[in-house]
Formats: structure tokens, sequence, C-alpha cells
């Protein structure tokens, strides 16, 4: 192109702009401003692209995303955005829109006994002895007083249905003959 410094600028097409004036060099190029010192570009903050995006389209002073891809893979496997899947019987998880995959534990109830039993395929123990706590290292039924030795009478403090019981029994010392 001959030099048109001082007197404009000249576009991709050969079309001269005065200086001062706002153009597009050409279809895929940001917008400058015409100065006698030549044009000056300035590229504009562009959104970001999506993590997910794998074609990507440059024809303009913005990249954008032409497609995303619309899976997830965890664990070796793939799976749909927003579907969900179990990876134990205990773990809940979802492919979320943004490509990654976000898993829930479940919340188990505080057990009302001190030796709960974990079975195969459930999450939260079971107490297979009803409700209990210690008297000492002993493990006595709730609701029942209950003699661990000639002189001692524990208690095993429960409410019924409100899964709350002291872990440790009432124990009352008597004297002994």
């Amino acid at each position: 192109y001959p030099d048109y410094r001082g007197k404009g600028c000249v576009d991709e097409s050969g079309f001269v702009y005065a200086i001062g004036e706002k153009f597009a060099p050409g279809p895929s190029a940001c917008p400058c401003l015409c100065t006698e010192e030549g044009p000056l570009c300035i590229q504009p903050e562009c959104p970001r692209l999506h993590p997910r995006c794998v074609h990507v389209d440059t024809t303009q002073c913005c990249p954008l995303c032409k497609e995303r891809k619309n899976y997830c893979e965890f664990r070796g496997k793939t799976y749909q955005t927003l579907e969900e899947f179990m990876v134990s019987p205990c773990e809940k998880c979802r492919c979320e829109a943004n490509g990654e995959v976000l898993c829930t534990v479940s919340a188990c109830p505080q057990t009302e006994c001190v030796d709960p039993v974990y079975e195969p395929d459930q999450c939260c123990p079971i107490c297979k002895n009803g409700p209990n706590c210690f008297a000492e290292t002993t493990v006595i039924p709730a609701g029942r007083e209950v003699k661990t030795d000639e002189c001692t009478i524990c208690h095993c403090t429960y409410e019924e249905g409100t899964w709350r019981i002291e872990r440790q029994a009432m124990c009352t010392r008597h004297e002994c003959k």
C-alpha cells in the first residue's frame, strides 16, 4: 500500500479513512482509530471462552465459541451434561454444564447406639441391637436399669424418637453388704 501516514489510514480493501475516524481494517480485525502515526488498534476486553469449547470462531475481533463439549469424563467414563450417576452406594454425582463433576456423599443421622454396624450396599450404619450406651466398657440397652456388679446399677437415658442418647450410662453405687 502507498504510505498514507499523516493523510489517513487504509483498510484491507483499500478504503482510506481520515485521521480521527474509527474503522475496522478487515472483517476479522478489531476496531482501530486512525491517527497521524497510522492505525491505533485497541484489543477490546473479549469475553472468556468457555472451558469446554472445542471449536473456536476467529473470524471476528473477539473469538467466539462455536461448539462446546456436552459431556463430562469422570473415572474413565463419559456422562452427558446434567446426567446424575452413582459412583458408590453413598456417593451421587452430576455432570455439570461447565464440564465438571460434582459429587455429594450421603449425610447419615447420628446413631442411637454405641455399636452401629455397616451393612454392605448401605451408606449409613444401623443399630442392630437397638438403642444402647456404655456402662464403663459394657454396652447396655437403653431405657432399662442394669446391674453391672453387686453394688452398681446403671441406667441408659434415651428419649424415644429424638435420636438423642447419652453415650455413657448414669451409674449409682449402693452400699454393699
